[in-house]
């Protein structure tokens, strides 16, 4: 179990939010209309299965589209990023719930294309943001999903998220019931899941044809083990 932060000399944070992130294979950017919007548009096809579980979308037309990330771009919560991986702009995340009195902060709205997901590129991304809330002070990182969306919670547990339990009847999504499922990584496990995610996005991790020479889940696995946790 995560032994807690002593609070005697904590004080509310500030998430200060970057105009961009860039690691070896991902760059983030402050989501745009103008720098982003028609890449993005043209790389997430609408038949692809990423819109069924996002409260918006598919975007049928270009126009559509754009009028959403004329919204979502001066937004200040959540605070929509675009993510550039092998493909170009391919992708969108964003940090939501951002509550400085108590150090929490969500990952959420993530909006991979088909050439984004399962790279290392969109593995990165997820790091970055994760990190730098880190960084900012937050004692805890959230990461909320339909329950029903196991690529998701798959996700999550990938990351190091740990399940905290389900929401059941939480929300109307679609005019379909929501139960939502939240997972967490606390300010305690970051260290060495951090350590997990950097060795694994190393160039040692990569043989010469570009595949994994061990997974990410199970360099996480080993430090929830570690720590004597099991979820």
């Amino acid at each position: 179990m995560t032994k807690h932060r002593d609070l005697r000399d904590w004080c509310p944070v500030t998430f200060h939010m970057p105009v961009s992130m860039e690691g070896r294979f991902a760059r983030l950017e402050r989501l745009s209309l103008d720098a982003h919007a028609e890449a993005l548009h043209a790389a997430n096809d609408v038949d692809t299965g990423m819109w069924r579980f996002l409260p918006y979308g598919p975007f049928l037309s270009l126009g559509s589209y754009r009028g959403w990330v004329a919204a979502a771009a001066v937004s200040e919560d959540p605070v929509f990023y675009a993510i550039r991986g092998p493909q170009g702009w391919s992708g969108v995340a964003s940090y939501l719930r951002l509550d400085g009195d108590n150090g929490v902060i969500e990952i959420g709205h993530i909006a991979f294309s088909a050439g984004l997901q399962r790279t290392p590129a969109a593995t990165e991304a997820i790091h970055l943001m994760i990190d730098h809330a880190f960084a900012c002070g937050a004692r805890r990182v959230e990461w909320k999903c339909n329950a029903a969306n196991a690529a998701s919670r798959r996700a999550a547990e990938r990351y190091g998220f740990g399940y905290e339990g389900t929401f059941r009847q939480h929300m109307v999504v679609k005019g379909a019931n929501r139960d939502t499922a939240w997972f967490s990584i606390l300010d305690g496990d970051w260290p060495g899941l951090r350590a997990a995610h950097r060795a694994w996005l190393s160039p040692e991790t990569f043989d010469g044809a570009g595949q994994q020479r061990r997974s990410l889940a199970q360099m996480v696995a080993e430090v929830r083990a570690g720590a004597g946790q099991t979820t």
